[in-house]
């Protein structure tokens, strides 16, 4: 049996006949009828994903006030998310129907924008998280709109550096049969082994790793700060009826402290956090077993398991501007003022005020007053 020496292939067209018709069954054991519903929801997925996406980067660039150092960081992670349903998801769609009719140059070229893209996202991610990190747990609020135009170029600049050697392989990568689009498969080249660890490792494992830190110690931080607060004003209480000396007068309402200025937006970013580990959690383990087990890459199961995975991950494109519409309001007002009158059915609710938040400040409100 021949030996296919390149790990960004989805399968190699091998002399051996036994292997030939192992590709034909791996594309033929999914049925027609599943395959035409994944690429018909898979387009629905790519106009949803460009839509919203494009929507909150319009948002962005249109409105001044909206230009803040994490809003820029939305708006980059939208962009790439439209970049990857525009430059890749279409393809995988169609190849999901007649397989791979692309060439064999352009595979390759597919494979390093997929890898590409999905890098500049879960960077972004990262960088959220550490932002978050520093605000709550650290109380260090250093992130301006400049700084984070250099972090997002910097992010660019390593995803790019990191997903090009996929496309320039010391051998040549032949028409995919096993996949609908070009993955990582089977080697025995040690090289081609390390880089495909390292790129499953700085897609997956060590953004998961320091987003779940963060959030830990930031949950942490919050849990114990609720009940320093709790415990300062319920001696405050008592200071205050042991200096005015009235035993009869009734202890003051206890106060409840307003920490949503802090775990709104924490939430949001922990929502697109667990959106992120859901999609790209099973990508990731069926890379690395596709890497190194020849049995798993050649099963007859492995074109059903990869293309449910690539559904998974492409997922992700369309959760996320669904998650700034519902947890963000300023973006749900924005997405409002872009919607036709036609289509704008519910009245508008006044809101309220937003407030110019401090790390180092701690906010304790009334009873009465609800979550921001």
């Amino acid at each position: 049996m021949a030996a296919c020496n390149s790990s960004l292939l989805v399968a190699c067209e091998l002399q051996d006949s036994n292997t030939s018709s192992l590709s034909v069954v791996g594309f033929t054991t999914m049925p027609i009828h599943l395959r035409i519903f994944l690429a018909a929801v898979m387009i629905g997925m790519v106009a949803i994903s460009f839509l919203g996406n494009a929507i909150v980067c319009l948002i962005v660039y249109q409105k001044p006030a909206m230009r803040s150092a994490i809003n820029l960081l939305l708006a980059t992670l939208a962009f790439s998310d439209i970049m990857l349903s525009l430059l890749c998801m279409p393809f995988t769609a169609v190849s999901i129907i007649v397989n791979w009719q692309f060439g064999v140059y352009f595979c390759k070229i597919s494979a390093m924008l997929y890898w590409f893209f999905v890098l500049e996202g879960v960077s972004i991610l990262l960088i959220i998280s550490v932002d978050r990190f520093l605000i709550i747990v650290q109380r260090q609020d250093k992130l301006n709109p400049y700084r984070a135009k250099i972090m997002i170029t910097i992010s660019w600049l390593l995803s790019f550096c990191i997903s090009f050697p996929s496309v320039v392989g010391r051998t040549v990568v032949d028409v995919p049969t096993r996949a609908p689009q070009c993955v990582l498969g089977y080697t025995d080249s040690p090289a081609d082994r390390a880089y495909a660890v390292l790129l499953v490792v700085a897609v997956f494992f060590i953004p998961f790793s320091v987003m779940l830190y963060s959030y830990l110690c930031i949950l942490n931080t919050v849990r114990r700060n609720a009940v320093r607060i709790h415990n300062h004003a319920d001696s405050l209480c008592l200071s205050q009826v042991s200096k005015l000396g009235l035993m009869g007068v009734q202890r003051p309402q206890q106060m409840n402290v307003d920490m949503s200025f802090k775990t709104r937006a924490f939430t949001t970013i922990l929502i697109l956090f667990i959106g992120f580990s859901i999609c790209w959690l099973p990508h990731t383990v069926v890379s690395l077993l596709s890497v190194f087990s020849h049995r798993f890459y050649y099963s007859p199961s492995f074109y059903v398991v990869s293309t449910c995975v690539l559904w998974l991950s492409y997922l992700k494109t369309v959760f996320n501007p669904i998650i700034y519409c519902w947890r963000i309001k300023k973006f749900r007002e924005a997405c409002m003022e872009f919607m036709p009158k036609t289509f704008k059915i519910l009245p508008k609710v006044p809101g309220r005020s937003r407030r110019r938040i401090r790390p180092s400040t701690i906010y304790v409100c009334s009873e009465h007053q609800s979550a921001v």
